[in-house]
């Protein structure tokens, strides 16, 4: 593809060289460098990769993408593009390199604290059983039309993102379903990505610290980000950050939840539990007055907004009431409250739960079902912030009966210094 093609849309300044040069990828780690390539340099939090930039032109690289001067000597025949945000202008040239794919599907955006993984998967259970062919990415990986891949990231980085819509497109997907990290949004891993529906589920304290965002207000604000480009927003009234979150929307608003005047509310929630299935049911006022039953196999109040969000989302891109119920009553998430079956004298749940938000609201859900007695596994990642570890030990002291610390990803901490936090 002609550079020319690949940076339409983007702002950038001529430093050197030809608009009529031949690209034949685009990278961002300089270890891929090969002949033809684009090279854009990003300033990481660990490394500034302009400082690969001459080795990369070296390798036979055909361009490079700069967001700060370099030193240019030895680049000659090499163009140089300089512009402002190298991480945005790498999402919309991937964006053209494979033919801006996300254009020609329904895009769905799911971003929260809590939650986005089941609610994601939630809505992709709603629309499949409406008919429609869906692509879906998050922190449990790849998924579309049977098939499952791994992925890094949450949000995968913007090269990777667009390949995957691209793949989506190709194998038939008309829509996707993504949960949006406030990391996605600030790194601009979306930048280009238009979505017609964008979700809230939640927000809390979280990802607050080295590496990550400075202040709650910070994250708070990234998160909102997403409702400034999509086209209606689907959003948890109940949630005391939502006005704050949505400061400065441009799109249509939808509400759920169960506590204020909702467009969608539930109320007559009732916990369901055998010794193999732990749910719940409740009913939905819609906006027009009529009224829906629903059946979750999922535990508890927050099982109730997630089923909320989706199912306001099946409306908004109109699946049958049928589809809606039959794709709730039947969403299955791993790793979310996921049962275990295997013995009838005892249950065991597995969940993503990692930190003392998210903890609480776990354990406290599994309280109001009873249990003889409640044993947490739990552990805590290296490398994070030590608040999560404090927290997470003292809602498990003072929630769950007997609770056993183990390893979890210690990173390149101790596991013994991560236990003892």
């Amino acid at each position: 593809m002609k550079l020319s093609a690949l940076t339409e849309g983007v702002r950038f300044a001529l430093v050197q060289g030809s608009l009529d040069t031949d690209i034949t990828d685009i990278i961002y780690d300089s270890r891929r460098a090969a002949p033809g390539v684009l090279f854009v340099c990003i300033v990481g939090t660990q490394r500034d990769s302009h400082d690969y930039a001459a080795d990369c032109a070296a390798k036979g690289a055909a361009a490079l993408v700069i967001q700060h001067d370099i030193d240019l000597t030895g680049l000659d025949g090499v163009t140089v593009l300089k512009v402002e945000n190298s991480r945005l202008a790498l999402a919309l040239m991937s964006g053209n390199l494979f033919g801006n794919p996300s254009r020609r599907m329904t895009m769905v955006g799911v971003t929260g604290t809590k939650g986005k993984t089941t609610t994601a998967h939630m809505i992709r259970s709603v629309l499949e059983a409406a008919g429609r062919k869906v692509g879906m990415i998050g922190t449990n990986g790849v998924s579309y039309l049977g098939r499952h891949e791994e992925t890094a990231n949450t949000t995968p980085e913007s090269y990777e993102l667009q390949k995957i819509f691209r793949t989506f497109l190709d194998a038939g997907c008309d829509t996707v379903v993504m949960e949006v990290s406030s990391q996605g949004l600030m790194m601009d891993r979306v930048g280009g990505v238009r979505y017609d529906v964008g979700v809230f589920t939640n927000l809390s304290p979280d990802h607050i610290g080295p590496g990550e965002h400075a202040s709650f207000e910070e994250y708070r604000s990234w998160k909102g980000q997403l409702f400034r480009r999509c086209g209606v927003g689907v959003v948890n009234i109940d949630d005391p950050n939502t006005d704050a979150l949505l400061e400065g929307h441009t799109c249509r608003l939808v509400s759920y939840g169960m506590h204020h005047a909702a467009d969608y509310r539930a109320s007559g929630c009732e916990l369901l539990r055998t010794h193999d299935f732990l749910g719940v049911t409740f009913r939905v006022r819609e906006p027009d007055g009529r009224e829906m039953d629903v059946r979750v196999n999922m535990p508890g109040e927050f099982s109730v907004y997630n089923a909320l969000a989706a199912l306001a989302v099946g409306k908004v891109l109109g699946a049958p009431d049928a589809a809606i119920h039959d794709g709730l009553a039947r969403c299955v998430v791993k790793g979310r409250v996921e049962l275990v079956p295997i013995s009838k004298r005892f249950t065991i749940l597995l969940d993503y739960a990692h930190n003392e938000v998210s903890t609480e609201s776990l354990l406290t859900t599994l309280r109001a079902y009873r249990p003889h007695r409640l044993v947490v596994v739990f552990g805590c990642g290296g490398n994070r912030s030590k608040l999560r570890r404090y927290g997470m030990g003292e809602i498990c002291a003072k929630m769950a009966d007997f609770s056993i610390l183990t390893e979890d990803n210690n990173r390149f901490e101790k596991v013994e210094d991560i236990l003892a936090d």
